[in-house]
């Protein structure tokens, strides 16, 4: 295997759910490669296969949300706490990550908490592909640690999402946030935020839930005869 792991307990709204994760951030497998190809670093390796805080942030979260049948996709899913949560409650959920062995470990995962499988797609923000579909909502934690994010990650949801949608982020107040609401904002999503200063186990957190809402696609903006007689 190349790599060392762990199995840990956590509670979701009270519920324990069977984690099996990284034993560390000094783990790294890649022999074929796979991972390099993806443009994923030796340092960033392992950062899939970690529990993040924001990550439970997201997942008690999903407790509450409203399922009606709606398609839900979580991106950069990395262990998918949020979309384990979301099978347990009978959700319609995707999950998606580049990374090559995030689909392995949902795989184990589901497993370990006796839940039915769900679906995994091997996505990448920057690749064009429609093999992923259309969601009514899209869900993600920790998303924007990177300049370049917000762009990629804006022009990916919005070539997957239903007119009338939802967005849901967990950010630990990365910095990016406020580059990404613009670039939402260009694509019709209003925006609302809460604050969370408490994990589900009570340790300290400092960010927030990042809400955008739209009700239907923006027109898009009139071309102007100058314009169309400036085209090649």
């Amino acid at each position: 295997m190349g790599y060392q792991v762990k199995v840990e307990t956590l509670s979701v709204g009270g519920v324990p759910l069977q984690i099996c994760s990284l034993l560390d951030r000094q783990q790294f497998s890649d022999p074929t490669g796979s991972a390099a190809r993806a443009g994923i670093t030796d340092t960033d390796w392992p950062l899939f296969g970690m529990v993040w805080p924001s990550s439970k942030v997201l997942a008690e979260a999903m407790l509450g949300i409203p399922l009606g049948g709606r398609r839900v996709l979580e991106v950069g899913c990395g262990l998918a706490l949020a979309s384990l949560v979301m099978q347990r409650r009978g959700g319609n959920i995707t999950a998606s990550d580049k990374h090559p062995l995030a689909g392995r470990f949902l795989r184990d995962n589901l497993r370990l908490n006796g839940l039915a499988p769900l679906r995994f797609v091997t996505s990448d923000w920057d690749a064009a592909g429609g093999e992923l579909g259309q969601f009514d909502l899209i869900i993600g934690s920790d998303v924007l640690y990177e300049r370049q994010q917000p762009e990629a990650l804006a022009r990916f949801i919005e070539a997957h999402s239903a007119e009338a949608m939802e967005v849901l982020i967990a950010d630990p107040d990365r910095g990016n946030r406020n580059a990404f609401t613009r670039q939402m904002e260009r694509f019709g999503f209003a925006y609302s935020e809460q604050k969370v200063v408490r994990l589900p186990d009570g340790q300290a957190y400092k960010g927030r839930l990042i809400r955008y809402l739209r009700s239907k696609r923006p027109a898009a903006a009139p071309v102007a005869l100058a314009d169309l007689a400036a085209a090649p």
